[in-house]
């Protein structure tokens, strides 16, 4: 694998601190250590061997997404090269990046998409990819609320706003609708179900987010995803967010998809 960047050890362990990330010292995965071999058995044979609701392609958006998360520019490095080669389009990467815009912070999105575009480089593949954005200042409240709306019901959104308190209508509301569902949701390049696949991604993989986990959940329901996938996800997840997070999340899905 091409080196990324290169860090001092003290810049690795700073990034990582402050960043919840895990950069070594040379961005590499140690190659040959006992450590690269279980990551190696568990993401590429062991996990791939219990999903059966996921398509190959899906797999390794999930990877993407989960390991721009994490912060891992080493194993994501990896992951976006292996996708490239396998057939998935630039643009579906980016935007599969972008999609966690909203949830993980832009720190940790803006690291990736660099990690996303040496990668490219190193590929020799062209860096410059065809816009996908669909709204501007005028039209992204609007056009988020309809997603959201579609997503989640507007009587339930609708109520949400109107009960909303007035000191936080800029949270909950205007930028909620207008960056999570304006400036993300309305982009081209991936359907309405995979993003919202993607986000329960993000979520699931931050951690103590249970309410925000389980409301996703329910969001995959109703856009016509389903409970197995979601279990998939995590299933392809665990071996890099562990399996307090992993369990946690499926409690989560568990209380959606099987309440009665």
């Amino acid at each position: 694998m091409k080196s990324f960047l290169k860090y001092t050890a003290a810049a690795a362990l700073c990034a990582a601190t402050v960043c919840g990330g895990s950069v070594m010292a040379d961005n590499s995965i140690n190659a040959g250590t006992e450590l690269s071999a279980i990551i190696s058995r568990l993401s590429d044979r062991d996990t791939p061997s219990y999903v059966t609701h996921l398509t190959p392609r899906m797999q390794a958006l999930v990877k993407i997404a989960t390991l721009a998360t994490e912060g891992d520019t080493a194993l994501l490095e990896d992951e976006i090269e292996k996708a490239i080669k396998s057939g998935i389009a630039p643009v579906e990467i980016r935007e599969t990046l972008y999609q966690g815009m909203s949830y993980v912070g832009l720190s940790r999105i803006d690291r990736a998409e660099k990690v996303f575009m040496q990668t490219l480089e190193d590929l020799n593949l062209p860096t410059e990819l065809e816009k996908a954005g669909t709204v501007d200042d005028t039209n992204r409240f609007k056009d988020g609320l309809a997603v959201q709306q579609g997503i989640f019901g507007a009587e339930h959104i609708n109520a949400m706003h109107e009960s909303t308190p007035e000191e936080a209508k800029h949270l909950n509301v205007d930028l909620l609708t207008g960056f999570c569902f304006g400036d993300v949701y309305t982009r081209k390049a991936l359907p309405l179900k995979e993003r919202e696949f993607l986000t329960f991604v993000y979520i699931a993989a931050l951690g103590g987010c249970g309410p925000q986990v389980a409301a996703h959940a329910q969001g995959n329901l109703n856009v016509g995803n389903t409970r197995e996938m979601l279990l998939d996800a995590l299933t392809v997840m665990v071996p890099y967010i562990g399996f307090p997070r992993t369990l946690n999340a499926q409690g989560q899905v568990n209380a959606v998809t099987l309440k009665k």
